[in-house]
């Protein structure tokens, strides 16, 4: 009997200093992959929830949307974010899935500008182009990150004066909320203590399937009477032209797939479909609705707000197969939509556009909510 007991004793021991097993997201990731330090700074996996156990799994590297759970026409929890299983993921297959774009969204020509009558040159990283704030943009900084409550998170990144070619010592902040009504409401601030320029953006690859299957029945509206064209090298030529009567009309919902390989279209083809900004109607008004993406497979909805005067859409174009991402899935072209609120393209060039200067004193303030529902 006493030999029994032993053993019995040794067999509590053993399982209490047994590790349990990591319970994983809704979304199906572990936190401990997203656990490592980059330039000296710790990574980790953040977890926001609402009321209607909603999910949005966010990590501090880039300040990237990882996954977002949502329910779809029959109460099925579906991913509908593009993205990895790990941070090395991130780290070894150069992306912009979910990041916190920064310092300069979208593009600026020949990766010049001139402010107060100095000339900066930034990196040139995209047809000659520098394109989300160059190669080492925010996307592959890691922000400080504080989970407020289990439904708002805040990052913060200061990059410095000289970082990617510019100017100003620059404080950003990005704060993440889930709110009970299913929107994930992002506010940007950034504060600099020399004049510099900034235009940050989320940088998420939606698909409301699900399956991150093709995006071209996805139906769009982009409530936009006017969009700015693009040359070959994707850079705007500085016009502003209606969308009536072309392939850039979505004032009324249409299919993403139903013109986007209209080639004879010029700007589809500088584009390789789209990849455009639209000159929004709302003007900045947060409460009128910018955009809206739905998917009629599952149902999901996606309505965009913004303070912002334009958004970039881009349709997945140069996708190719070649990336994995989560649970396996390959991701082929025009797999998802990117809906970017921003100031247009190469602003600091075309001072007659929505400028994007931030002087000391002053504070950028920039917010995109991404509203999801469900329409049976």
């Amino acid at each position: 009997m006493k030999k029994l007991c032993v053993w019995a004793v040794a067999a509590l021991l053993m399982a209490a200093c047994t590790p349990k097993a990591e319970k994983a997201t809704d979304s199906g990731l572990l936190q401990s992959n997203f656990r490592t330090e980059v330039d000296g700074k710790k990574t980790d996996l953040y977890i926001l929830r609402n009321k209607n156990n909603m999910e949005v799994c966010i990590t501090n590297f880039g300040g990237r949307i990882v996954s977002v759970m949502v329910p779809d026409k029959d109460g099925q929890m579906r991913d509908v974010v593009l993205g990895f299983d790990s941070i090395q993921d991130y780290i070894s297959k150069p992306s912009d899935f979910g990041a916190s774009i920064g310092r300069y969204a979208n593009r600026i020509n020949q990766g010049k500008f001139t402010l107060d009558g100095v000339e900066y040159q930034l990196p040139r990283n995209n047809y000659g182009h520098c394109l989300h704030g160059g190669p080492q943009g925010f996307q592959y900084r890691v922000y400080d990150a504080v989970q407020l409550n289990p439904q708002e998170l805040q990052l913060t990144y200061v990059a410095k004066d000289g970082e990617e070619g510019f100017p100003g010592n620059i404080t950003c902040k990005v704060l993440m909320k889930l709110t009970d009504d299913n929107a994930i409401d992002i506010q940007y601030e950034a504060e600099t203590d020399k004049p510099t320029i900034v235009n940050m953006t989320n940088h998420s690859y939606f698909n409301l399937d699900g399956d991150a299957g093709s995006n071209a029945e996805h139906l769009l509206t982009i409530d936009a009477d006017y969009y700015t064209p693009v040359d070959s090298t994707f850079m705007t030529t500085g016009e502003i032209v209606p969308v009536e009567d072309t392939p850039m009309d979505f004032r009324t919902p249409m299919p993403v797939g139903e013109r986007i390989n209209d080639f004879d279209f010029v700007q589809l083809k500088n584009g390789n479909g789209y990849d455009h900004n639209w000159v929004l109607n709302a003007k900045g008004d947060i409460n009128r609705r910018a955009a809206s993406l739905k998917s009629q497979k599952t149902g999901i909805v996606l309505d965009v707000y913004t303070n912002e005067p334009g958004v970039q859409v881009y349709a997945g174009n140069f996708l190719d197969g070649s990336l994995t991402g989560k649970k396996g899935i390959t991701y082929n072209q025009r797999a998802s939509v990117c809906l970017e609120t921003q100031k247009y393209p190469d602003t600091p060039n075309k001072p007659e556009w929505p400028s994007a200067v931030l002087r000391p004193g002053e504070k950028y303030m920039s917010q995109c909510i991404f509203k999801f529902s469900v329409d049976k």
